[in-house]
């Protein structure tokens, strides 16, 4: 679970509409209408990006009247769902998949299992993304993968589908370097 304390606030006097804001936001509590962001209080994670994409100086950050909690109970869904979606997504329940936020794999597992569909979903449900929102990228994709989800980056949205893992090393490579153990290790996750 995380605490949220912060939260994004537009001045409308300031907001052109320009939509970076929307694109850029992790939890998707950002919406543009009519030419004026508004922010989801139940949403925003008050991560600051947002605040760095506005060119008119239209974002601030600033404290919550209460507290936002985010988090998934995965206690409260079965053991062996996650454990079989992660590691069908090759990674370990207990592995960190953000370490900005301390998300750890079996957190999003269960986000998934419990329905989130998107990246979006998964960033407002447990947190992860809210902080660099680039190397966990990866390892959401690839469990919404594992799910049989199939994802679409939005036209304009920051989307790094980077994946810095044993998997994605080509099989000429293992092969032509044994000395690294690749093939290995692939066995002895799959065990």
């Amino acid at each position: 679970m995380k605490v949220v304390n912060y939260i994004s606030r537009i001045d409308e006097t300031k907001c052109t509409g320009c939509g970076r804001c929307e694109r850029v936001c992790p939890p998707a509590a950002m919406t543009v209408a009519q030419k004026l962001a508004r922010v989801d209080p139940e949403k925003c994670l008050a991560c600051n990006k947002c605040w760095h994409m506005c060119p008119e100086d239209a974002v601030s950050i600033e404290p919550r009247d209460e507290e936002l909690i985010v988090g998934v109970d995965f206690e409260a869904v079965d053991e062996a769902a996650i454990e079989s979606l992660c590691r069908k997504a090759h990674l370990f329940p207990e592995q960190f998949v953000c370490a900005c936020t301390l998300t750890l794999a079996k957190e999003v597992a269960a986000a998934i299992i419990l329905g989130a569909k998107t990246p979006e979903d998964v960033t407002a449900m447990t947190g992860v993304r809210s902080g660099c929102a680039i190397y966990c990228m990866g390892p959401v994709l690839r469990m919404l993968r594992a799910h049989g989800i199939k994802i679409e980056p939005p036209g304009g949205h920051r989307w790094y589908d980077l994946s810095l893992s044993l998997w994605d090393v080509p099989a000429d490579v293992c092969e032509k370097h044994p000395e690294y153990y690749l093939k290995d290790d692939q066995t002895e996750f799959n065990g």
